[in-house]
């Protein structure tokens, strides 16, 4: 795997993780913490919402779905 793919999926992972923890937070909650632009967080939040993890009850705003996810390190 190439280390940007890496890179971006252990984002993403964080991501997920960060949402399921805080429960339903802001798009610029997520951009806060992780120091990241706000265009690259929109992008992997569209591919956790792609794979059922998360979704949007209002605009701006993300919470985790009940789908079960095995964690792997």
């Amino acid at each position: 795997m190439k280390p940007t793919t890496n890179r971006m999926l252990t984002r993403i992972k964080s991501i997920y993780i960060y949402i399921k923890e805080n429960g339903t937070v802001t798009t610029q909650d997520i951009v806060d913490e992780f120091g990241i632009t706000p265009r690259t967080i929109q992008r992997d939040l569209n591919v956790l919402a792609y794979n059922e993890l998360v979704f949007s009850p209002t605009r701006g705003k993300w919470t985790t779905t009940e789908k079960k996810v095995r964690m792997t390190s």
